[in-house]
């Protein structure tokens, strides 16, 4: 008799349980959870899944972009598992239906002055627990900084951020050899 080594590989790495400690998300887990179970869609699994993500899988999305998603799907409501935040560069918001995770005050202030509606997961899992009528998004993941500086800065055709000590060392020395010589880092061939 040998060992079962095909078990070993069976490893999952999804999360089980939300990493934070917020009992209002653990609330939610365990309403979708139910729903996830009794209601069954692709709708409330996805809920489910995103509501265990990290907060970097989480990006927040501001006002701009829900209005660009939501034009011309009137009677339908927008579901943010995030953070919906203010855009100040929106001159007018349009009258919409909105149910995300948290609300900065100033977005919900202006959703709610434009005659909008703004609800909680749990208050739409009450209304749709099926997801029916509405619109599943979701902001920007590299949207954060840090991505700025993802690739070789210097080489061809990258736009990578260099990492340097002061923001202010961007002068005639800083990060300009790159790619000149071989010397500092490597030479482009002309």
């Amino acid at each position: 008799m040998g060992r079962d080594t095909t078990a070993v590989k069976k490893h999952h790495a999804q999360r089980s349980e939300p990493s934070s400690s917020n009992p209002y998300i653990y609330l939610l887990v365990k309403i979708y959870r139910f729903l996830t179970r009794r209601a069954a869609c692709p709708f409330n699994k996805v809920v489910l899944h995103r509501l265990m993500m990290s907060r970097t899988n989480l990006p927040p999305m501001t006002l701009s972009r829900l209005a660009l998603n939501m034009k011309g799907k009137d009677g339908k409501t927008c579901v943010v598992v995030g953070t919906v935040t203010d855009d100040t560069r929106l001159a007018e918001v349009p009258k919409m239906k909105v149910a995300a995770l948290r609300f900065t005050e100033t977005a919900r202030a202006r959703i709610l002055k434009a005659g909008g509606e703004v609800m909680t997961l749990d208050q739409l899992a009450m209304t749709a627990p099926k997801g029916s009528n509405t619109v599943l998004l979701r902001g920007k993941r590299s949207a954060r900084t840090v991505y700025k500086y993802f690739g070789a800065p210097g080489v061809p055709g990258s736009h990578a951020r260099p990492r340097i000590s002061s923001k202010t060392q961007t002068g005639r020395k800083h990060e300009r050899g790159r790619g000149r010589r071989a010397s500092k880092a490597f030479k482009v061939k002309a």
